[in-house]
């Protein structure tokens, strides 16, 4: 079974898909290894790892897509990955979506944001009009290879125009083919209540330390129509803060031996990472 077709079960199961942010190929690995059903490929992290930049719309789609193949070639869960705003117009979508594709992605979120894009629960964003986005998610369905690769579709416009405008959009990218909705950035418990009545279709949740949504358990989030919930930058974060204090701890006392709490050990890490499997499967070919 494609694993493209195991998201579409998710889906259709009993409960929401749990999906922490992968920044890069190990993060992913150990994001599978934790047991979450599923990797998310954030583009917000994706843009601190390869570019040590700030998710503004600076990384490319081929850098992107790069990112996405080296996670899928690496875990044998399904991959939902961010692609921004398709990096242009429709064309430019349809060439988005056959590379992640290619890449083993099973689950493809496009947004209707303008060029550059930022993340979306940083402050002065702009979308494009609704019919633009319709097109690009026409687009996405006209280039997709595999029926079951899951398209999401992202509007930011609840910060931009309001709650109704979201609404109205999400509504219209539904019609258009989108199979999943994500609103983001919805300001209120009243509003993350409310979406799935008005727009009917399977919800996209994102959960962001600090952002601007309420965080919700993944149980309440199911309950209120959710299908799939992100934790994009959870990991990151997490990395970001166990590396600072490593180095600061190395840095005051230039003595390694102190850092020693914050690792792993050298023969954990190897297991950890499949050492011991590969070296098994290359005595096999002597």
């Amino acid at each position: 079974m494609s694993r493209a077709k195991v998201l579409r079960e998710l889906l259709a199961g009993e409960k929401i898909i749990m999906a922490p942010g992968a920044y890069d190929a190990w993060s992913a690995r150990l994001i599978e290894k934790a047991g979450f059903p599923a990797v998310y490929m954030t583009g917000y992290g994706v843009s601190a790892s390869v570019l040590g930049r700030p998710d503004i719309g600076l990384i490319s789609m081929q850098e992107m897509a790069e990112a996405a193949k080296n996670i899928c070639n690496c875990t044998s869960v399904p991959v939902i990955a961010d692609a921004d705003n398709g990096y242009g117009s429709a064309l430019n979508v349809i060439r988005t979506f056959k590379e992640y594709e290619m890449a083993g992605v099973s689950g493809i979120q496009l947004e209707d944001q303008v060029m550059p894009k930022r993340c979306g629960h940083m402050e002065g964003k702009q979308v494009i009009p609704k019919e633009d986005m319709v097109a690009k998610i026409r687009a996405a369905a006209y280039a997709r290879q595999d029926p079951d690769t899951v398209i999401i579709a992202r509007t930011d416009a609840v910060a931009v125009n309001g709650y109704e405008d979201a609404i109205d959009r999400a509504i219209a990218y539904k019609e258009a083919g989108a199979d999943v909705i994500f609103v983001e950035a919805l300001q209120n418990q009243e509003q993350v209540k409310k979406t799935e009545e008005l727009v009917k279709a399977p919800l996209f949740a994102n959960m962001v330390e600090h952002g601007k949504t309420p965080l919700d358990t993944a149980d309440d989030l199911f309950k209120m129509g959710f299908r799939i919930a992100i934790y994009p930058v959870a990991p990151l974060y997490t990395a970001t803060k166990a590396v600072s204090d490593m180095l600061a701890v190395l840095k005051k006392t230039e003595d390694l031996k102190c850092c020693m709490e914050y690792e792993v050990d050298f023969p954990t890490f190897n297991e950890m990472i499949g050492l011991h499997e590969l070296r098994a499967l290359e005595k096999t070919f002597m």
